[in-house]
């Protein structure tokens, strides 16, 4: 499931309404934990794109293998992805305290249970996956901090 981005600031509310739209129609309910933090993903990841590319991008929802597992409990991976035709890579922001932007990626690295970003084309795919059932869990997360020897991830914001 795709959505395409123009680079304008309104379509984060679109992104948002259509995400919650999409794992609704997959089944992940709207008071499920995992769906508010989705919801709140897209939100960074389109933003990113939009304010710092001034680029169309091209949202993107992926579902594997989103059910319930034996014990009848959620399972499944959700995968969110923004790709747009900027060449430049994400970039480190430093946020002071009263600053009202440049969190978002440690927003996305302290809430996806693995997050990345790689070179396409001329552009670039910024990623971020949770696991179904995965959110409140007590147990740690593999994010970028973890995964940066793999080449592909970063520590930088957007």
């Amino acid at each position: 499931m795709q959505l395409e981005i123009r680079p304008d600031p309104a379509e984060v509310g679109r992104a948002r309404k259509w995400a919650r739209s999409r794992l609704a129609g997959s089944g992940i309910s709207a008071d499920e934990p995992v769906a508010e933090t989705l919801v709140l993903l897209v939100s960074e990841l389109v933003t990113n794109a939009v304010v710092h590319t001034g680029c169309p991008a091209v949202l993107r929802l992926l579902l594997t293998g989103v059910c319930e597992d034996a014990a009848g409990g959620p399972a499944g991976t959700v995968r969110l992805e923004v790709a747009d035709s900027c060449d430049r890579a994400p970039a480190p922001r430093c946020a002071d305290g009263d600053a009202t932007g440049g969190r978002g990626l440690a927003l996305v690295d302290g809430l996806a249970d693995r997050w990345g970003w790689t070179r396409e084309g001329s552009g670039k795919r910024i990623w971020c996956e949770m696991d179904r059932g995965a959110a409140g869990s007590p147990e740690p997360r593999v994010g970028t901090r973890a995964a940066a020897a793999h080449g592909d991830f970063a520590f930088e914001a957007v």
